[in-house]
């Protein structure tokens, strides 16, 4: 495991659909001030960024944001919430943490840690392979790409539980006991995934438009012989309201995902397993605009503040 220190927004160049203001051509004089000034990015303060060696010749960054009292309190243990897709998710749940949070008042304060790409590949090629469980059959009309592998999520799963998991409880005052698992689409596919397989993994899953129809729905044909959690466990399902097939351009184009995750809850539910669940539809949002609305409800439900609630 090796340290970078800091953590750039420059990495918003990766992230497919990120929009850069162009200003007006300046004079000789100001771009010769503007150049010498320039920095390469933006550090987030209170964060790090760490490379993890997984065995089979793959190296994973891995993002970790502090809250603002971890230096003050070292007798403090965390929750600690780990996100998929990190190159949006991270800044995004950093973000709500600490301006919803308001120090623990509104939501109590975690780490965070971010699962970006692995190095060398881009994030479509890193989350095609390491969040889906099953490599696909391509057909004309489906959702698959030709120019990515699929099927790795046994084995990204059993890097974070055998590497980057005892990494962060080692490093940082982490609460093992109170680890929550965040993601959207294929990264709640993942999350989903995991709790299927290995549900003792993490004590809560929120889990934001999982892709349950990937592969004839394989997820929810796997529940049958799903492995039962040691330990009492919390699933938070959603949706947006428009993630249905319908007419109009913000409804889905192929894929009911609002009744996807409905029957996928009903299954979890009436499975016996130690499973608290509870599937939101939220009203006005599709598949790109849901999430941050999801993890911000999340958040205040998962992990509450001391209070009481202050809106600022």
């Amino acid at each position: 495991m090796q340290r970078v220190r800091g953590w750039s927004v420059a990495v918003c160049l990766a992230v497919s659909g990120c929009a850069m203001s162009v200003a007006p051509p300046a004079a000789q004089g100001e771009a010769k001030e503007s150049a010498a000034t320039a920095v390469q990015g933006v550090v987030l303060p209170d964060t790090e960024a760490l490379r993890v060696h997984d065995p089979v010749g793959r190296d994973y960054p891995i993002w970790v944001a502090l809250p603002a009292d971890y230096a003050a309190h070292p007798e403090k243990r965390y929750p600690v919430l780990y996100v998929t897709d990190a190159l949006y998710s991270f800044p995004l749940v950093r973000s709500v943490r600490n301006l919803v949070g308001q120090q623990g008042v509104n939501i109590e304060d975690f780490i965070l840690v971010g699962l970006p790409p692995q190095e060398g590949l881009t994030s479509k090629q890193s989350r095609s392979r390491d969040y889906t469980p099953s490599n696909p059959v391509r057909t004309p009309a489906g959702y698959y790409s030709d120019d990515v592998t699929y099927g790795g999520a046994a084995h990204y799963r059993g890097f974070l539980a055998d590497h980057a998991l005892p990494m962060i409880d080692a490093r940082y005052r982490t609460d093992p006991a109170r680890r929550v698992f965040a993601g959207h689409s294929y990264g709640a596919l993942f999350g989903a995934y995991v709790l299927t397989t290995q549900p003792d993994m993490f004590s809560t899953y929120i889990l934001s438009s999982p892709s349950l129809w990937f592969d004839q729905r394989l997820l929810p044909r796997m529940q049958d012989a799903a492995v039962i959690p040691a330990q009492p466990t919390r699933v938070l399902l959603s949706v947006g309201s428009y993630e249905t097939v319908k007419e109009g351009p913000r409804y889905s184009t192929g894929n009911d995902m609002l009744q996807q995750a409905a029957d996928f809850a009903g299954q979890l539910q009436g499975s016996g397993r130690k499973l608290q669940v509870e599937n939101i539809v939220i009203d006005g949002e599709d598949h790109l605009t849901v999430y941050p609305r999801v993890i911000t409800r999340a958040l205040l439900q998962v992990l509450p503040g001391e209070g009481p609630y202050t809106g600022g």
